[in-house]
């Protein structure tokens, strides 16, 4: 079975969930929020932010 070619976005921020990239924000603040308030209805799924220009993953705060 060929590996699936993931196309990375080139700017902003996106919510990745159980390592799976899903919506796209243009800030940090957005991403966090929105990472957040997944976190809190989803408290078992993994959820991380993608941070485009540095192309490194991080945890949402707490």
């Amino acid at each position: 079975m060929p590996g699936r070619n993931i196309e990375l976005p080139k700017t902003g921020y996106t919510i990745e969930i159980d390592g799976i990239l899903k919506s796209q924000f243009a800030t940090k603040k957005g991403a966090e929020d929105g990472a957040v308030e997944l976190k809190r209805r989803f408290p078992k799924v993994r959820i991380r932010i993608y941070d485009a220009t540095q192309q490194t993953r991080f945890d949402p705060p707490v």
